[in-house]
């Protein structure tokens, strides 16, 4: 399997793709290029080079903002009293069932957070944020170092600086 990391575009063959997850699934088939064009959020797609660009997977990326009351005490009282404290939203991820268990997930997730650690050397982001959509999922997050909030717990946070502190450690 040879991966590659893109904007979702035209030439991508969404129908095909299935994740197993139907409401992923019909997001990415029927909105996430509208999404897209519409500035609500950035989609990449994974593609797999030896079949034939086919999509193994998908991420949308946005900016987003968490209150200070919705963050652990530990952390809040730390931060300046702002109304928002910016973020950035990894609002949907999905592998193809036929990836699976061949790590495209966690290949996806290192994608974003890498573009996010990116964009955070111009643009202030505190934290990435995750909603997990079943048990499997914050699973997954939560074995990457994502926090559950304390009000959300489906709702999960990884601070940039720990994601870059993990980066700098590879």
């Amino acid at each position: 399997m040879k991966i590659a990391f893109e904007p979702l575009g035209k030439t991508h063959d969404r129908a095909l793709f299935s994740s197993g997850q139907p409401d992923l699934d019909d997001w990415f088939h029927r909105r996430a290029s509208q999404d897209d064009k519409r500035n609500i959020a950035r989609v990449f797609v994974a593609v797999d080079r030896d079949l034939k660009n086919a999509v193994v997977g998908f991420y949308s990326l946005s900016a987003f903002t968490l209150a200070l009351g919705s963050l652990p005490d530990h952390l809040a009282s730390k931060l300046p009293r702002y109304d928002a404290i910016p973020a950035s939203l990894i609002g949907r991820l999905a592998r193809s069932e036929k990836v699976r268990g061949q790590g495209v997930g966690e290949l996806l997730l290192a994608d974003a957070i890498q573009r996010i650690l990116g964009a955070s050397r111009t643009l202030a982001v505190f934290a990435i944020v995750v909603d997990a959509k079943n048990k499997r999922a914050n699973t997954f997050y939560r074995s990457f170092g994502f926090i559950p909030f304390p009000q959300m717990p489906q709702r999960l946070f990884l601070l940039t600086s720990t994601a870059a502190a993990a980066l700098a450690e590879k």
